[in-house]
């Protein structure tokens, strides 16, 4: 039988508190409301329900917890302190400094026992429907043979901001289409937003009412400052729901216990003050002289905790070395797929074209990823309910079923933001190498999902396709034009818009080798397959930048710079400028990142320095073109949207031709 909840739960609860207001008022900076509202929820979860080891924080079988409404930071540190992680009190006085492993808001890799980088509201939330659908796909995979070894559980802790968010709405009705029982959501209802009580927006009946309607299990603690027993018997009865997601209501104060500013938009994101942060104690019941407190007591409850989390990942170790032995082949990808270690040969005898063939990169790259799927068992991923256009789905690999975990292909329907939110928590699982695929105009709807995933290198693949104005009659709504400049803006993000078939494969092989994200930009139209040898292209490829074409006498006058489909317009302009006499050399350059990465000898031999007659080809923006034409050269790109035509005639009325770059190279050497 369950120990009843006593006086040491309740100083426990009142300990997070008074570690979150010691923290926000030490830093003079943070938002002290939401922890001392939701420490009671928190502390029945990770003290009754939540299976975790402090000592090895990334137990494979973990029930996982994301603090969604990332802003209450101050509560998240103060468990993963009292718990026993290497979070220490000096971390907890550091909240929000440079350099402190407890940042503002948590942050992946850099806080150990965080599980995905929150604050922008909504994002968490969509990320554990995607860690939520990793344990279904994975329990489907490995529980065959033996004792399971996936069975674990993702909470969440959100927000009224997270669910007004449309991304949580997004993934929310895809979490009860596909039957997530082992997701929960922890919702903070305190009523109040930043600014003002969230009523004013948000009707406090409606989302308990939408979360019904869209298929998850829906509960109400009525009480949640104060009720443990309430919170512990809803916590027991979701997890005792396994055919739907969970939604617990949990109605909160926010900034509980302070005299003036509990119930008050002003306890969300600010320091109390140093008068209402002693006057919080006193009503807490804690010493308000004293900062920084953990009562032994509640030290050695956690310890208990601890300890039984350490017997539950020692069974678990127990039951994968029984199964390790009854399926070694799975155990060997389970082994693999963990390390994030591709398989030996992976990328040996990938599809290859002749020149002269003619084949768009979007059906090149579908029939690239479906070679790279039966290397790599862990390759899953789906499209926002575009894969008949942009090729990326596995043909062999089913769609995902929610109830059973089969199935490669995760249908996200037309919703890119939660597609891109959601790959990231696959990614943040561990153990699953996810792409996401739709028209590349479209990336703007799933923007903040991609840059989450740059900002923790999470290895998510996007494939994006229609790349350019080719797109052509669907006219400039569907037209990137923009969007490859700010795309290479964002640090830590790897981009590839391949020339031709071969460099689409040479970048599906990167792409997958790669342990941050990456983009693969595709085009819709046929493109001529280059005469250029394989190896040359995957290294170039991998180099970012190569010669496809050299001057004659291999003594350059001019270079030609460009990518995906305006490498073969370079070309076609070169013949023309050799014809006049002018030495040209044709460099197709895939990916800017990965060409600034090289060393500068590596640069120069394929840039040198003293030809500075150089002109680049994009059908994009020609924002960022500078840094490789240098200031004597010409970028010729589309800086205007685009327009209702058959693709290669708005191509050519945008000055996307062979007769325009001769002409820019003539105005240079003249």
């Amino acid at each position: 039988m369950t120990r009843p909840f006593d006086a040491i739960d309740t100083l426990a609860v009142n300990t997070l508190r008074g570690l979150a207001i010691d923290m926000v008022e030490q830093a003079r900076s943070g938002h002290p409301g939401l922890p001392l509202g939701a420490a009671p929820m928190a502390w029945v979860l990770w003290s009754r329900h939540l299976r975790f080891d402090p000592a090895a924080p990334g137990w494979p079988d973990r029930d996982r917890f994301l603090l969604s409404a990332g802003h209450g930071s101050a509560l998240l540190y103060g468990l993963l302190h009292l718990f026993g992680y290497d979070v220490t009190l000096a971390d907890l006085q550091a909240f929000r400094q440079w350099g402190s492993r407890t940042p503002g808001h948590p942050e992946y890799r850099h806080t150990p026992g965080v599980e995905a980088t929150t604050g922008p509201l909504g994002q968490g939330a969509a990320n554990a429907v995607g860690l939520a659908t990793a344990e279904r796909w994975m329990a489907h995979h490995c529980n065959r043979r033996g004792p399971s070894v996936v069975d674990h559980v993702t909470y969440a802790l959100v927000s009224e901001g997270d669910l007004m968010e449309g991304v949580a709405a997004e993934a929310s009705a895809l979490a009860g289409r596909w039957g997530l029982g082992k997701l929960v959501y922890l919702f903070d209802a305190n009523g109040i937003t930043l600014d003002a009580p969230a009523a004013l927006t948000l009707d406090p009946t409606e989302l308990p009412r939408r979360y019904e309607a869209a298929g998850w299990h829906v509960q109400s603690v009525p009480q949640g400052d104060t009720d443990l027993d309430a919170l512990d018997r809803a916590l027991t009865a979701a997890r005792a729901e396994t055919a739907r997601p969970s939604l617990i209501v949990v109605t909160t104060t926010i900034g509980f216990g302070s005299p003036t500013k509990a119930g008050k938009p002003s306890a969300h994101g600010a320091p109390l003050g140093p008068d209402e942060a002693r006057a919080t104690k006193v009503a807490l019941g804690l010493d308000p002289n004293a900062t920084f407190v953990v009562p032994a007591s509640v030290r050695a409850r956690c310890a208990e905790v601890a300890a039984r989390g350490a017997a539950l990942r020692v069974e678990w170790e127990g039951r994968l070395a029984v199964w390790r032995a009854n399926d070694p082949e799975a155990s060997a990808i389970w082994d693999a797929a963990w390390a994030d270690r591709l398989p030996a040969g992976y990328d040996a005898n990938l599809p290859a074209w002749k020149a002269g063939e003619k084949v768009s990169t979007r059906k090149a790259g579908g029939v690239v990823l479906n070679a790279l799927a039966e290397r790599i068992p862990w390759l899953l991923g789906g499209d926002a309910d575009l894969a008949s256009s942009t090729q990326a789905s596995i043909r062999s690999g089913g769609n995902f079923d929610g109830p059973s975990g089969a199935g490669r292909n995760l249908r996200f329907g037309v919703r890119e933001h939660a597609m891109g939110a959601i790959a990231n928590g696959l990614a943040y699982h561990g153990g699953l190498k996810p792409f996401v695929s739709t028209f590349f105009v479209f990336v703007d709807y799933l923007r903040p999902a991609l840059r989450l995933a740059a900002l923790n290198r999470l290895p998510v693949i996007g494939v994006f396709s229609h790349d350019s104005v080719a797109v052509g009659e669907d006219g400039p709504t569907h037209q990137p034009v923009e969007h490859l400049a700010s795309l290479r803006s964002m640090p830590g993000l790897t981009v590839f818009r391949p020339a031709d078939a071969n460099e689409t494969a040479a970048a599906w092989a990167e792409a997958v080798a790669n342990p941050g994200p990456t983009v693969l930009v595709l085009s819709r139209q046929d493109l001529p397959v280059l005469d250029v040898a394989p190896e040359v292209v995957r290294a170039g490829v991998a180099r970012g930048a190569y010669v496809v074409a050299e001057a004659s006498g291999g003594a350059p006058r001019a270079i030609l710079l460009a990518t995906g489909s305006e490498v073969a317009v370079a070309l076609d302009a070169r013949a023309h400028l050799e014809a006049a006499g002018v030495a040209t050399r044709v460099v197709s350059m895939p990916s800017w990142e990965r060409f600034a990465a090289a060393s500068p000898e590596v640069q120069a031999t394929i840039l040198p320095p003293h030809v500075r007659t150089r002109v680049s080809l994009e059908a994009a923006s020609t924002f960022g073109w500078a840094r490789w034409v240098g200031s004597d050269g010409v970028a010729l790109g589309i800086d205007r949207f685009g327009a209702s035509a058959p693709g290669e005639r708005v191509l050519t009325e945008l000055g996307m031709t062979a007769a325009n770059v001769v002409q820019a190279v003539t105005r240079l050497v003249a």
